[in-house]
């Protein structure tokens, strides 16, 4: 009698085939999220690029650069705010008119008449890498976040109405022409990435007592030597995730960044003495003197974040976008936010 034919896999042949499947996953997922990353990258650098035509293309209709907000008032005193920034201004240049007709630049971005604007989420604000990309919910109304911060200084921000602007491309009243840029365009930073829902403490007041406008904490002065200043002087130091949270406000802790600290670098604080936000326990923030609203002095460290591995992307004033190694020299991240520092920058730097 014939022997019946033998059909189906024994157990130790499908043991092999799915261990021979396994190692092929292993190796091929990281491939797959490499190339995927490189596609967000690639997308994100086009974003920058489009904020850089926009923002050339204003400069080229008004001869300036936008100011990073209107505010009127007296000394440290504010009377009015406009708080409309960079990316407002620049919308009807970028294919966005619709949505620049609709904003009322007369009142604050807060105005229920603004809401629908702000509440609105902006594609070539928000970098794909981004994990945090839902929009916040305030007090004030639904708001859009937006990971480009337009750099507002090095330490020194706003010191208030008559006082001297800061050594950046954006600031308060602030309305730079090309020919301000004395170092050169193609070396100066203009924007960089920036992290949605950022933590961050504000109405640190004494940031403005270990800086004066004309001499900062220079950029080697590590993080852990600021961070237990703070609240030492018996401001409020408030603590909230609200930092970039708005594409539409211009203070320097929604669509700003500064150059106070080199990109990613980790600005950690327990939470543990706040009950709100106990999760996690501690949390690399940012930090603000007193706000622009408040009539300042404003000084910052809103460092530039990103989520792609090893740096941020940067756009520079030819409009050209590279990508910065979170490993730059402190010195020569600072020199890149100078317009007219008169530093000798080498391509090799950065």
């Amino acid at each position: 009698m014939p022997r019946a034919t033998r059909t189906g896999f024994s157990l130790i042949e499908l043991l092999v085939v799915v261990t021979i499947l396994g190692l092929m996953m292993a190796l091929l997922l990281p491939a797959l999220q490499s190339a995927r990353e490189a596609a967000r990258r690639i997308q994100c650098t086009s974003n920058l690029k489009q904020l850089g035509l926009g923002l050339q293309q204003y400069e080229t209709n008004y001869g300036v650069y936008p100011p990073s907000m209107v505010l009127s008032g007296k000394g440290n005193t504010t009377y009015w705010v406009g708080g409309w920034g960079v990316n407002g201004r620049i919308l009807s240049f970028m294919e966005q008119n619709i949505l620049f007709n609709a904003i009322n630049l007369t009142t604050n971005q807060t105005a229920p008449v603004n809401l629908t604007v702000t509440g609105l989420s902006i594609g070539v604000f928000v970098c794909p890498s981004e994990v945090s990309p839902q929009s916040y919910d305030a007090s004030l109304g639904i708001s859009a976040v937006s990971t480009i911060g337009w750099c507002m200084g090095d330490w020194y921000v706003w010191g208030g109405f008559g006082a001297l602007p800061n050594r950046s491309a954006f600031g308060p009243n602030l309305s730079r022409r090309a020919a301000d840029f004395r170092d050169g365009l193609s070396s100066k930073l203009l924007a960089s990435e920036v992290r949605s829902h950022q933590y961050e403490r504000t109405n640190c007041g004494v940031l403005s007592a270990i800086n004066t406008p004309s001499s900062v904490l220079p950029p080697e002065v590590p993080p852990s030597m600021v961070t237990p200043l703070l609240g030492s002087d018996g401001s409020p130091c408030t603590l909230s995730s609200a930092g970039h949270v708005s594409w539409a406000d211009g203070s320097v802790d929604q669509s700003g960044m500064t150059t106070a600290w080199a990109p990613n670098t980790k600005v950690m604080v327990s939470l543990q003495d706040d009950v709100k936000l106990q999760s996690p326990s501690s949390a690399d923030l940012d930090l603000v003197g007193t706000p622009e609203i408040s009539g300042g002095p404003t000084f910052a460290a809103i460092t530039s974040r990103s989520y792609h591995p090893g740096g941020v992307n940067v756009l520079f004033g030819d409009g050209s976008v590279r990508f910065i190694k979170e490993t730059i020299n402190g010195s020569t991240w600072r020199a890149l936010g100078s317009v007219s520092g008169s530093e000798i920058i080498s391509a090799e730097q950065y």
